[in-house]
């Protein structure tokens, strides 16, 4: 399928920046909030991302504006009946994803490709709370979706060849490096990164090093471009845990089972960067 108008679902940081990256690449984007004002505050994530560039030169007034006048928000999903292709990026709950390609099932024109941007979760169990499995496969873009330059192919059982390529040829055309993956918990980034990150909090619980110290060592000796700890406030330490438990429920591995110290990060509400404190604490 030739993709000419894409839909978004979810208006977080995420749904954000993928939104930004199709109107950037010529896509003509609509972006579904549950709300106005989530709506109006993507909208306005976008527009302030594409006014620093103009700031930086790499945009002209012009183009920041044809560029902005690609994307259109709503709250209803019915305003995605005519897109080509559309990327779920909601919370990362299995049920509430369910519920909502069941909705997309009927809002959406019965040719669409739909996907979804899970880090994780059995892309197999979406497809199949619709009536079409056959084109329905997972986008994961990562973040910031803006900057990363990977996206990872999620190929169900249930996908056919002609979904998959429609996916791809998205993804490219949006300047991404895709990789092809089986529908396995953690794909392919996620299954090797966090029982690395899970296993630097537990160094920290025991001691071994400071959290300024783990990060350092793993950038000098590594030459990573950010330590463990730093990206868990970067990811998010509810969306870390989610993610460790969705790998340990599916492979029974106790590197997967997440380290008291981050429920317990939860519990308190140190979520890392979107709520100023995690690891380390950070300014508004």
């Amino acid at each position: 399928m030739d993709v000419k108008r894409v839909g978004i679902v979810g208006s977080g940081t995420m749904g954000s920046g993928v939104a930004e990256v199709a109107v950037t690449n010529g896509f003509e984007t609509v972006l579904r909030s549950r709300s106005k004002s989530g709506a109006d505050s993507a909208l306005a994530d976008v527009q302030a991302s594409l006014d620093r560039q103009v700031e930086k030169d790499k945009l002209t007034e012009d183009e920041r504006d044809a560029t902005l006048g690609l994307l259109r928000v709503t709250t209803s999903l019915d305003d995605l009946g005519d897109c080509d292709l559309v990327i779920e990026s909601v919370v990362e709950d299995l049920p509430t994803k369910k519920a909502l390609f069941a909705d997309l099932d009927k809002a959406c024109s019965p040719e669409a490709v739909l996907t979804t941007n899970t880090s994780t979760l059995p892309v197999v169990e979406m497809a199949m709370a619709t009536q079409r499995p056959e084109q329905v496969c997972g986008l994961h873009f990562f973040n910031p979706a803006t900057l990363m330059s990977l996206v990872e192919l999620v190929r169900p059982e249930t996908a056919s060849p002609e979904t998959m390529a429609t996916a791809r040829s998205f993804a490219e055309a949006c300047g991404k490096e895709v990789v092809e993956t089986r529908d396995e918990a953690g794909f392919v980034v996620n299954a090797l990164l966090f029982p690395y990150l899970n296993n630097a909090v537990r160094l920290l619980e025991a001691g071994v090093a400071s959290a300024e110290d783990i990060d350092r060592a793993m950038c000098g000796g590594c030459n990573f471009p950010m330590g463990p700890l730093a990206l868990l406030d970067l990811v998010g330490i509810d969306v870390s845990v989610a993610i460790l438990d969705a790998l340990h429920e599916d492979r029974q591995d106790p590197n997967f089972a997440p380290v008291p110290r981050l429920r317990n990060m939860v519990e308190a509400g140190h979520l890392g960067r979107k709520t100023g404190k995690g690891f380390f604490e950070y300014g508004s």
